[in-house]
């Protein structure tokens, strides 16, 4: 594979993961701690849980990522699934933490890292397909975050999307912004302004 096609995939994996951290971020800060903590049924889960969960995925999976399995022996997954006794705060650190551990991998493998094949769950993933499936993985609970606090801020909810009935103007904003910014940072940056 062109190094340079393997650099560029790494940085966009990387920029895209930050992108979709801010987008929780911006969307979390909407929500009461009453709303964090919420569920909208007995089977849901809470932004509490999601959080608590992405951040477990994030420090098993890219902890030792090369050398040891992506489910780690210290792992507990079933108590992601419940924070009565967590508060915002440790939600927010045990996130960050699992945050810094994907980054500081990512930014660590070199060229040659993403011919290499690791486990997850005794599974072999290539590195590529291991991030990939990661990205796929995080940005959908982001998205059942932003499915949450929408729905918990109804008509006070502020978009980071592209507003109803602007998608013209954002798209005449895009044109003019393209090499400022991520799509994700693009869009986020036009919904504030409006």
């Amino acid at each position: 594979m062109n190094e340079e096609i393997i650099q560029n995939y790494l940085a966009d994996a990387i920029e895209t993961f930050r992108s979709y951290k801010k987008l929780a971020e911006k969307t979390m800060a909407q929500v009461s701690d009453e709303e964090f903590f919420k569920a909208i049924d007995a089977e849901a889960n809470s932004i509490a849980v999601i959080v608590k969960h992405i951040g477990g995925n994030l420090r098993s999976r890219w902890t030792h990522f090369l050398t040891s399995d992506g489910e780690k022996a210290d792992r507990h997954r079933d108590s992601e699934f419940v924070a009565e006794n967590d508060t915002r705060e440790s939600l927010t650190e045990f996130w960050e933490n699992g945050w810094r551990i994907l980054f500081a991998t990512l930014e660590s493998l070199q060229v040659e890292d993403l011919g290499k094949t690791v486990k997850i769950r005794g599974e072999d993933y290539t590195v590529v397909k291991a991030i990939n499936r990661a990205l796929a993985h995080t940005a959908s609970h982001i998205g059942q975050i932003m499915f949450l606090a929408k729905h918990f801020r109804s008509s006070s909810w502020k978009t980071l999307s592209v507003p109803r009935n602007k998608s013209a103007e954002f798209n005449s904003y895009l044109a003019e912004n393209k090499d400022k910014a991520h799509y994700l940072e693009a869009t986020k940056n036009f919904a504030e302004e409006k």
